[in-house]
């Protein structure tokens, strides 16, 4: 079933959920705050507009793939106004416990049907339509935009009630921030001992202790190929709300704090706009 769908943040990610929505046959209108960033979707099919109500109005689905809570309620806050009485917010950006609360509130207060179905995946599984969606709220509900959701991923987790799919989502980018600086640890442990990183990464090759996120990862480090699918940036964002809900439910924060104070300093350093795998950098041995 064809569906019309406002695809509100066209970053790395949205822009990739807005041409997998196209490609399988859905109307899609996409914003975007800085337009520059959106107006390559018309390329594709999509109808690209200038301000987040224009974008809702009509549209069976509204997909938020914003960076924190608070742009996406500052997004919302015009939107919500132009929703009809069948629209289905779907909100996928990553904005922890506290987050999705405050967004959850805004909706019932605004009277939309709101579900929260954050994406497990990067650039790549985006533009691919291989997401997994954590999907969370009344299952009407998702039963009522699966055709988006089928579009944009692989896969569909009912997760739960409002608020699941959001904690869900921070235990699976814990386990991200944890792969990610194992890797560069090992990767820069290893040319800091003279040995050729290149020996890690085949070592590891095919067995118990390897993944492909891992090989993928170790890959950009050694090469330099920093090329953004999830950012330094986007990735400290994402600890931070970790730490925060990890410091309530009473869970360990040592091996995330470090992780934290790792993707900080390879932020502050100026990798905050680069892949992941740039935080590297604040692993190596400094050498003056």
């Amino acid at each position: 079933m064809s569906m019309t769908v406002a695809v509100l943040g066209t970053g790395l990610m949205g822009s990739g959920m807005a041409r997998s929505l196209l490609r399988e046959g859905h109307t899609v209108r996409a914003w975007n705050r800085t337009r520059e960033k959106a107006d390559p979707l018309a390329d594709d099919g999509a109808t690209v507009v200038d301000t987040a109500a224009e974008a809702v109005d009509g549209a069976d689905a509204v997909i938020t793939m914003l960076f924190d809570a608070d742009a996406v309620a500052s997004t919302m806050a015009d939107a919500i106004p132009r929703f009809g009485t069948d629209t289905v917010w779907v909100q996928t950006s990553t904005v922890g416990v506290d987050g999705i609360e405050k967004l959850a509130r805004q909706a019932s207060d605004g009277g939309v049907a709101f579900l929260d179905a954050p994406v497990v995946g990067t650039k790549g599984p985006a533009e691919q339509g291989n997401l997994v969606v954590l999907a969370s709220g009344e299952k009407d509900l998702v039963e009522r935009v699966q055709p988006a959701l089928d579009a944009i991923g692989q896969k569909t987790v009912h997760a739960g009630d409002v608020g699941t799919g959001s904690r869900l989502k921070l235990v699976v980018n814990a386990w991200l921030s944890t792969v990610v600086g194992g890797v560069a640890q090992s990767i820069a442990l290893a040319g800091d001992l003279g040995l050729d990183p290149q020996l890690f990464l085949d070592t590891i090759d095919g067995q118990a202790l390897d993944s492909p996120y891992a090989q993928l990862k170790g890959k950009g480090m050694i090469e330099g190929d920093f090329t953004p699918s999830f950012a330094v940036d986007g990735v400290l964002k994402d600890t931070h709300l970790i730490l925060d809900a990890a410091h309530s439910s009473g869970t360990f924060t040592g091996l995330l704090a470090m992780l934290a104070d790792r993707l900080s300093t390879a932020d502050r350093a100026g990798h905050g706009d680069e892949d992941a795998a740039a935080v590297v950098h604040a692993y190596r041995a400094h050498r003056g």
